[in-house]
């Protein structure tokens, strides 16, 4: 089959596609290979409001869950069977991929229950449970960059446990994170792993970040504020992306570590569907493109990029000091930064739990009728 161009020039220009969705009907009708074989799409993203939307659509899941409770599985037992069938049959599909890139690509996230967002014990626990329960080595266990994730994250790379970091909205929280992964490697080191088999990517939130920021530039209403509507979300992507630069290019922390194989933590854009339909439905692609970089896009994202989005190269390099300027210009007219991305990582947990439990009712609906 023919990759689409746009999508290959992105791959071409050293950003991974990724899919942020999973489902077992894209599973078993063949839409996730297709979409490998025809869409440069070599990772898969999940998370607690994807599996929700999946559990509660159609019958795919039927004739498990029933199973599931004649054995007298209870809720968490099912949800916890459901979704790691999904992500192992997923890992699967793009195991091909995952051999190809040397393991940098081919990956497939999951995320601890976000119920355990700040409690550190209890996330260590879960990630190697899920590690162990979906045993693929091109898995990628979710953990929030919470203040309470970020020692998590240490632990559990220094288990040998590859880990994608989400819900990142702030460059200050990014080096926070880089720090958590770094401590983590030379943990695992000191343990005997093989550090050339530990990867991550740092999920980092774009389009959230505009919502955010736009409504209160709309709310001081000037002419200077509302001309700066739409830009903060790519500037903020790029000052991460020299974050890593300093950490990851040259960094005498990671050199060392380097020499024993260790690989970058590879920043990945998160949240690129756009949702202002003022802006480009390609904004956080197009603008974003740099190499060692993923970008995981729901399915309306990606058709928008293959159909007319314009790869001109990388167009993050070298953007770092505009880049400030825009969140000078931000802070300057009043806007908090701070509480800005304070908000953003709150609401970004409340959703993610407000998803879990709704994912909890409905399996629980399922459950109690096939036990009927």
């Amino acid at each position: 089959m023919t990759q689409n161009p746009n999508l290959a020039a992105l791959s071409a220009a050293g950003v991974s596609v990724w899919l942020d969705d999973l489902s077992r009907e894209r599973l078993q009708s063949g839409n996730l290979a297709n979409l490998i074989n025809t869409k440069s799409v070599v990772g898969v993203t999940t998370n607690p409001s994807i599996f929700q939307a999946a559990l509660s659509k159609g019958n795919a899941y039927d004739d498990q869950v029933k199973e599931l409770a004649e054995r007298g599985a209870d809720v968490d037992a099912t949800i916890r069977t459901v979704t790691t069938d999904d992500v192992r049959n997923a890992c699967d599909v793009l195991a091909k991929a995952y051999e190809a890139s040397g393991g940098v690509d081919g990956r497939v996230s999951i995320e601890v229950d976000p119920r355990l967002a700040h409690d550190t014990d209890k996330t260590i626990l879960q990630a190697i449970e899920l590690w162990k329960i979906v045993d693929r080595p091109n898995v990628l266990i979710k953990i929030p960059a919470t203040e309470a994730g970020l020692p998590a994250i240490t632990a559990v790379i220094a288990e040998g446990i590859s880990v994608n970091v989400t819900l990142i909205f702030s460059v200050e929280r990014h080096r926070l994170v880089m720090d958590a992964y770094l401590a983590g490697l030379e943990k695992a080191k000191e343990a005997g792993h093989d550090l050339a088999k530990i990867h991550s990517v740092a999920s980092f939130f774009v389009s959230r970040v505009d919502s955010e920021i736009d409504k209160r530039l709309e709310d001081i209403g000037t002419e200077e504020a509302l001309g700066l509507r739409g830009q903060a979300g790519v500037a903020n992507a790029r000052l991460a992306y020299a974050a890593y630069q300093q950490v990851f290019v040259g960094g005498e922390r990671f050199e060392t570590l380097s020499a024993d194989g260790a690989r970058v933590q590879r920043p990945l854009w998160a949240s690129t569907g756009v949702k202002n339909p003022d802006y480009s439905d390609t904004l956080y692609v197009t603008e974003l493109v740099a190499k060692n970089t993923v970008n995981t896009m729901p399915e309306k994202t990606m058709d928008a990029v293959a159909d007319h989005g314009e790869v001109k190269g990388d167009t993050i390099s070298g953007t770092a000091g505009a880049a400030q300027m825009v969140f000078d210009r931000l802070s300057s007219i009043g806007i908090d930064l701070t509480d800005v991305f304070l908000v953003l990582e709150n609401e970004g947990v409340d959703k993610f739990e407000k998803s879990w439990e709704e994912l909890i009712e409905a399996t629980q609906g399922q459950l109690d009728a096939a036990s009927r």
